[in-house]
């Protein structure tokens, strides 16, 4: 890994802000192409808020609280902006009667107030949400991989891409992603924090998916947090360890530190679902839409995740700020950094 850091020797050519949007459109662009042919994804519209109580929002980490409105024309009953639509996306693969093997990507746009904001978080969040039905037999690690690969295949097609395009950057994946479950990154790092174990990893390996994230470890905690009713990261696998989910992270050069691209897995089923409903003290939630429909038989089998759009073009483009490739609002502070290093945000 050391020798590809050192391969990223050039600094890439200040553009005009014209130049900087078109350049984020392309990557945009290439990928979204990409991917929906190797998961065979059909593009859909998404909504950018939902009913308030339904359990389809993503609650995150269970404590960020949902910008809310009430909708006149509907007895002012509450409405949320979402954070993802990793529910929502279940059900439309219900609605719009996708098979094995078939699945949606979306644009999604969210507002998460809660976020504490830097250089790769804002308020504002854009990625391609996407969902694809599977079989019970895909509810396997082995599975898992393969769709990890194909992504990670699509990232390096893109990066690739975009250094033909302009010269000024240099290619910094390397060939394969490697797999690793969070009990082996406790267990090699007990003395680190998880974002420091990240940190180690992907230095030393340049793409990593994590697998296991959102249950406890063998130190009691989880590595992050995960809702409790979208990914499965209890079931056990064949290596002994608990989780068919994970993150894939990649080293960014230009930060100097890992860098998380994509959030994914393959979702809970009625057992899971219980199971981990259990775990977090959260069983109520059963007497919402969408667990009534899982626990029902009225949803499919689904893998999913969702994408960093800016992540994506921020990290492909080597830019040092988020707001360098999305519009959003930044505290004083932030601005004045931004401007005594030289970085111009958007």
């Amino acid at each position: 890994m050391d020798k590809m850091i050192k391969k990223l020797e050039s600094v890439v050519v200040a553009k005009s802000l014209k130049e900087v949007q078109e350049s984020i459109q392309f990557v945009k662009a290439c990928f979204e192409k990409r991917l929906a042919t190797k998961l065979h994804l059909t593009k859909v519209t998404s909504p950018l808020f939902v009913k308030d109580g339904t359990g389809i929002n993503d609650d995150l980490n269970g404590i960020e609280r949902p910008v809310m409105f009430a909708v006149k024309s509907d007895a002012d009953q509450k409405a949320v902006v979402v954070h993802s639509l990793a529910k929502w996306k279940r059900m439309a693969l219900a609605k719009y009667g996708m098979k094995s093997g078939e699945g949606i990507v979306t644009d999604m746009r969210a507002i998460r107030a809660d976020e504490d904001l830097d250089e790769i978080h804002s308020l504002f969040v854009d990625q391609w949400d996407w969902e694809r039905v599977i079989t019970s037999q895909d509810r396997t690690l082995k599975f898992l991989k393969k769709i990890v690969s194909d992504i990670y295949s699509v990232i390096k097609q893109t990066e690739k891409a975009v250094c033909a395009k302009y010269s000024d950057i240099s290619p910094v994946l390397p060939s394969k992603i490697t797999f690793v479950h969070t009990e082996e990154l406790v267990s090699k790092y007990p003395h680190l924090t998880p974002r420091q174990r990240e940190h180690e990893i992907c230095k030393i390996h340049g793409a990593v998916f994590l697998i296991g994230i959102g249950g406890d470890l063998i130190d009691g905690k989880p590595h992050d947090g995960r809702a409790s009713d979208y990914d499965d990261w209890s079931t056990p696998t064949d290596t002994g360890f608990k989780g068919i989910n994970g993150d894939i992270l990649v080293w960014n050069p230009v930060l100097q530190t890992s860098f998380e691209l994509s959030s994914m897995g393959i979702r809970v089923d009625k057992k899971s679902l219980e199971a981990q409903l259990k775990l977090k003290g959260h069983e109520h939630r059963k007497e919402f839409l969408f667990h009534r429909m899982l626990l029902e038989d009225k949803l499919p089998l689904s893998i999913g995740g969702g994408i960093g759009q800016s992540r994506m073009a921020m990290f492909v483009l080597r830019k040092k700020h988020i707001g360098q490739v999305q519009p959003s609002i930044w505290p004083d502070h932030i601005l004045a950094d931004c401007k005594a290093k030289g970085v111009e945000l958007l």
